[in-house]
């Protein structure tokens, strides 16, 4: 039975979309940079993206991609898009802050009340995705954890206070996408490699609360990869201990969670991990996000077959390492489609 596929998230925007986001770079605060972009929105800005939507979903399918993601085309970032959909954050008055275990410097949003979710907005979002093809569309969010190592706090002062109310806020978002027929809901938590103790200490709690009352039928899904670097063949950039993964499998497998991504193509992991999860998928990244080198179908091919030595094939996805919003649409391609050519040959 060939291995489904999936992709994690960001997708490069196409050049006649306007908006504003990390991967494209050139801003020295994208945050403040999108904050001024939401000021003076093209009339047709909504047209534009449902189109990009639409075709990136349908690259998708046709590239091999089993479960496909919306390409996040509306989004600066996965987690400020979600965060300007909850009260309590401030986008004006931005904070310094240095992140990611000193890997990442930036001036982020600040979190000055109570969190709080508006209207949920990712339903319309997926819709507008789901109607692009017959194959299920999966939708990504921010975890509570993820969001608080990427923004500063200046009310609660109390981590897992904070994270508790991320959570709340989050599960409106997931219980509307459910409802709106959504049946694989992706959180993304790759602090959890960068923070394993908190990650024990509460992080696992928070999760199981985003999912709170999501029907069964609903794929939970939970990604960690290591950390994005600030650019294409940045080899310098510090990405987290990969080996982490060990330490939080058990807890990942007595957990709510349906799937988890982990990443696997940019350093190969010690296979046995795979052994370490009786009961929940695996999303296992087999192409680099941020690499230009294209994998072979080959190589990729034969990194799965020793991966199925160790995990059973109905437990295995194929996945990229991450979301791909570094990458040209060339190498998207090449690397999407030598993965789907791999997981559907064996």
């Amino acid at each position: 039975m060939p291995l489904l596929t999936t992709t994690l998230g960001s997708f490069p925007k196409p050049d006649y979309v306007p908006t504003p986001d990390w991967f494209r770079g050139g801003m020295e605060s994208p945050t403040a940079a999108y904050s001024a972009y939401l000021q003076n929105l093209p009339e047709d800005i909504d047209e534009i993206h449902d189109r990009a939507t639409r075709e990136v979903v349908q690259l998708q399918v046709e590239l091999g991609i089993d479960i496909p993601a919306d390409g996040e085309m509306r989004r600066e970032d996965y987690i400020n898009y979600q965060c300007r959909n909850f009260d309590g954050f401030d986008f004006t008055n931005l904070t310094h802050q240095v992140l990611r275990n000193g890997a990442w410097e930036a001036h982020v949003a600040t979190v000055r009340g109570p969190i709080r979710s508006k209207a949920p907005k990712l339903p319309a979002d997926y819709k507008v995705a789901q109607a692009a093809t017959t194959h299920p569309v999966k939708i990504t969010l921010p975890g509570p954890l993820t969001i608080a190592g990427s923004t500063a706090d200046d009310f609660y002062h109390d981590k897992a206070a904070l994270g508790w109310d991320f959570a709340v806020a989050l599960n409106q978002e997931i219980l509307a996408l459910a409802e709106a027929g959504c049946t694989w809901i992706q959180v993304d938590e790759p602090v959890f490699a960068r923070n394993p103790n908190l990650a024990h200490e509460f992080g696992f709690r928070n999760l199981e609360r985003c999912f709170k009352d999501v029907p069964a039928h609903v794929n939970k899904v939970v990604h960690m990869c290591c950390g994005y670097p600030m650019h294409l063949d940045d080899d310098d950039y510090e990405k987290a201990d990969r080996n982490v993964y060990f330490d939080l499998a058990q807890a990942i497998d007595n957990s709510v969670i349906d799937a988890i991504s982990l990443e696997d193509a940019h350093a190969h992991n010690d296979l046995s991990l795979l052994e370490k999860f009786s009961k929940t998928k695996v999303i296992w990244g087999s192409v680099a996000i941020a690499k230009s080198e294209i994998e072979s179908v080959e190589t990729i091919r034969e990194r799965l077959k020793q991966a199925l030595d160790h995990i059973d094939a109905d437990r295995l996805i194929v996945a990229p390492d991450c979301g791909l919003g570094f990458l040209t649409q060339e190498m998207v391609k090449a690397k999407l489609g030598n993965m789907s050519e791999a997981a559907h040959s064996l």
